[in-house]
């Protein structure tokens, strides 16, 4: 059984650093990075029956308006079992997360995943802007 939790103090840098450096939208980002980032979002650890880290997950947010879900990652020994899936619900249905109008993402590959929760493309995409490091956009354009 995988229980999830949002205790900051189980999540295991060392193996969310290790996902994340190799995921396509943040190869090689630094630890330092990563871990500046879970401090200033909220995290979600998934853990097995042996309390080892096995998924990922953050929504940066106010926790009022707006809740950007960020670096989902499910360890690829346990991928196709709906643990994305069930990591994205435990923000939507979460008390703390009441009331929030707008959530956001940016997937290259879950779109089914996230569709099954009601994400959709943006009702209003001209509406939409970024501003991007030049790095950043670099690896954008270059990607496929």
């Amino acid at each position: 059984m995988i229980n999830l939790s949002d205790d900051a103090a189980r999540l295991q840098f060392d193996r969310v650093h290790a996902w994340l450096t190799g995921s396509y939208w943040s190869p090689g980002i630094a630890r330092d990075t990563v871990e500046r980032a879970a401090h200033g979002s909220h995290c979600l650890g998934a853990y097995d029956e042996n309390g080892a880290q096995v998924g990922y997950a953050r929504a940066i947010t106010d926790h009022a308006t707006f809740a950007w879900i960020a670096d989902v990652w499910i360890e690829e020994s346990v991928r196709g079992q709906g643990l994305g899936r069930r990591m994205v619900g435990w923000f939507l249905d979460h008390p703390g997360f009441a009331g929030i109008r707008r959530f956001a993402l940016v997937t290259g590959d879950a779109h089914g995943v996230y569709r099954a929760l009601g994400f959709h493309p943006p009702l209003r995409p001209e509406r939409y802007m970024e501003r991007l490091d030049p790095d950043a956009a670099a690896r954008l354009r270059a990607a496929p």
